[in-house]
């Protein structure tokens, strides 16, 4: 397990500088002008050689690779640099943001694994029942709705129709503090979206998996001993059924964060998605160079983790190997 962790973690290191060169690159390219987006109204009427100062200051008069090469030296010490569009330093734009992001994405993850496995592991006990074509039928159809779209919708039917949850933010807009009862209740809707936007793969994975792992002999063999239906069903075949759904945990990380992202929008969540659209249309290098890597850094550790869980639930994997 450590020798493979450790190449992983060697791997990352090419990915990351070549993912962080990438972003410069691109932003380097973008019809966005940094500058117009730092001064907004007030560059209208500014002299251009206050805009050329102003330049000079952001640092965007500068070469992609010295830009590059500057950023990356300062954040290998530590120092992740300003942010340019916040006005404060890029580490407390992080910092104020990331928790918020890291709650609806776990929590929405924590949904689609429990609600995928216990659907797929009921649809698979009765295959072509009611219930197997009935979620089934659903699961596809939630593959092709975008997590936006199932937002809207959402707020539409809860908060708007039935007014029994809150439409968006993180607190009640009259609350001057923030309370782990107004959190909690703000964070239902966006969750429960992003969750269920996640479930249909989960769903799938559990159930073929676990339907494939019930015709298989190990099973045959604890049913022909007497156990019963249950011990059957989650002592032999969901564990071998679960083995297909760990994989899926690290693949579906990319599109996590882009839908927590959307969710975040949509929601009015105070978590890293306006920060990172902010960053991206106007070109802000240092912010949207340390979100990237953030966001590469989650994919990599999500695939490792699939490996991790993977390699533990079936002794005949091979760490090292």
């Amino acid at each position: 397990m450590a020798r493979m962790t450790g190449r992983r973690a060697l791997f990352a290191v090419p990915v990351l500088l070549t993912v962080t060169f990438g972003v410069f690159a691109v932003a380097a390219a973008s019809p966005f002008d940094p500058v117009k987006a730092y001064t907004g109204t007030a560059g209208l009427t500014a002299s251009q050689e206050n805009l050329d100062q102003i330049r000079a200051n952001l640092g965007v008069d500068q070469p992609l690779v010295t830009r590059w090469w500057n950023w990356l030296t300062s954040a290998l010490q530590g120092d992740l640099g300003d942010s340019s569009v916040m006005r404060q330093p890029v580490a407390d734009v992080i910092a104020e943001r990331m928790g918020w992001s890291v709650l609806l994405a776990a929590s929405a993850f924590l949904i689609a694994i429990l609600l995928g496995t216990g659907l797929g592991v009921l649809a698979a006990r009765r295959p072509s029942g009611w219930l197997d074509r009935g979620v089934s039928s659903a699961a596809y159809t939630l593959e092709a709705a975008p997590a936006f779209w199932l937002g809207l919708l959402a707020i539409w039917l809860f908060a708007l129709k039935l007014d029994v949850l809150p439409a968006g933010g993180l607190t009640d807009a009259a609350s001057e503090t923030v309370t782990f009862g107004q959190v909690a209740s703000h964070l239902v809707l966006p969750a429960a979206v992003l969750g269920i936007s996640q479930l249909p793969w989960f769903f799938l994975y559990v159930r073929q998996g676990v339907t494939d792992a019930l015709a298989e002999d190990p099973v045959r063999g604890a049913r022909a001993r007497g156990l019963s239906e249950r011990t059957v069903l989650l002592g032999h075949a969901l564990r071998s059924g679960m083995l297909p759904m760990l994989t899926l945990i690290g693949s579906r990380v990319p599109e996590l964060i882009t839908g927590a992202l959307l969710i975040e929008t949509v929601f009015s969540w105070p978590g890293i998605a306006a920060a990172t659209v902010e960053a991206a249309t106007s070109v802000d290098f240092s912010l949207l160079a340390a979100l990237t890597v953030l966001a590469t850094a989650a994919v990599l550790l999500g695939n490792l983790l699939s490996d991790l869980l993977y390699g533990l639930a079936d002794p005949r994997v091979a760490f090292d190997g």
